[in-house]
């Protein structure tokens, strides 16, 4: 059975408040009144517009309005009396606007995500707000699609979410790209293609990937995936292991701190790591680092750093920023970093 128009009504004002409205753009009953005729073909009087509104916020909807007082002749006796005027409406949002943009840089600034899903988000996060804000971000809509494409990515999260709720393991395929930039499933020594089983803890964003924290089948230590280059995923019916049982995870993910140790989410171990430093970089040693770590012997220009932190990570790092900072220990990993210096002086015939 159709629902008559003015059943509608109530839902078209809320659109028109979504779509029309917000503290820039307030809207008067005569402005609702024009866009219902204009766009949705529907009439309505002053007095049904108030009403409705009226019902939109005694529903749970944040609709402010400016109230004015006007003197009227009463329609019976003609005397003037008091008449209160509703005016100035807008829609106060879940989101708002620069919440919006924040999420959708976040977005466009991602890595993991195809560039076909990256718009189809970027759209929906659009329509949170109204037609202005739109306007303002219709520029992403020229981004190249150059970015890898997994169309398995969202199902991949569904089923990894899925599994640690329930507490379940998962296999998968782990692929990598080849030089003809397609992308082919890792495989054994045999050359048959090797499958996963892993028990997930954690999906975590770091360096504008996604990774999934888990142990790997059957070693007993904390493994790093890139969601986008798993595929072929299933949900196992094997309960995972218990994270306490798991080398580095003894009192569960502690996501802060296991991220601020894994600054390139290598596995192993992490332990404490001494360098000195110039003062310049505190900014960046506590963005990589977090504010766990501790600052000591300050010269002025130099001072000691000392972090807990993965070793593999710290060796990438230390080289990354070689001109500026000198690992003191552990001993072991200074001689890889020493080795990686003259590695790379070789390659360019320095040495």
């Amino acid at each position: 059975m159709a629902i008559h128009p003015k059943k509608l009504l109530i839902m078209n004002i809320l659109d028109i408040l979504r779509r029309y409205s917000d503290e820039d753009h307030r809207l008067s009953q005569k402005d609702i009144a024009e866009i219902l005729r204009n766009e949705y073909n529907m009439t309505a009087e002053r007095k049904a517009i108030r009403r409705n509104v009226m019902n939109l916020m005694g529903c749970g909807y944040e609709i402010e309005y400016s109230e004015s007082v006007r003197m009227v002749p009463n329609p019976k006796t003609g005397e003037m009396e008091e008449s209160y005027l509703w005016s100035d409406f807008y829609l106060v949002r879940e989101f708002t606007d620069s919440e919006l943009r924040l999420l959708i840089d976040s977005l466009l600034f991602s890595k993991h995500i195809p560039y076909s899903q990256c718009k189809a988000l970027v759209e929906k996060l659009e329509k949170l707000s109204n037609r202005y804000f739109r306007s303002r971000v219709a520029h992403i809509r020229t981004m190249p699609d150059t970015m890898p494409k997994n169309a398995q990515l969202f199902y991949t999260i569904e089923v990894l979410d899925d599994a640690i709720s329930r507490g379940r393991k998962v296999s998968f395929r782990y692929t990598t790209y080849g030089a003809d930039k397609k992308r082919r499933p890792r495989t054994n020594t045999d050359g048959s293609i090797r499958e996963y089983v892993v028990s997930p803890y954690q999906m975590a964003a770091a360096n504008a990937r996604y990774y999934l924290i888990a142990c790997t089948e059957p070693h007993d230590n904390v493994s790093h995936y890139r969601l986008d280059r798993i595929a072929d995923i299933q949900l196992l019916d094997e309960p995972m292991r218990p994270a306490k049982t798991v080398e580095g995870l003894a009192h569960g993910v502690d996501l802060p701190r296991h991220m601020a140790e894994h600054l390139y989410m290598f596995a192993g171990k992490s332990e404490t790591v001494t360098f000195r430093m110039k003062k310049y970089l505190i900014d960046d040693v506590i963005d990589w680092f977090g504010t766990d770590v501790v600052f000591s012997e300050d010269d002025g220009e130099e001072l000691t750093a000392r972090v807990r932190v993965n070793l593999q990570a710290m060796r990438r790092w230390a080289v990354q920023y070689g001109p500026h900072v000198r690992v003191l220990s552990p001993e072991g990993l200074v001689e890889e970093i020493k080795q990686d210096i003259r590695d790379a002086a070789k390659g360019y015939a320095l040495v």
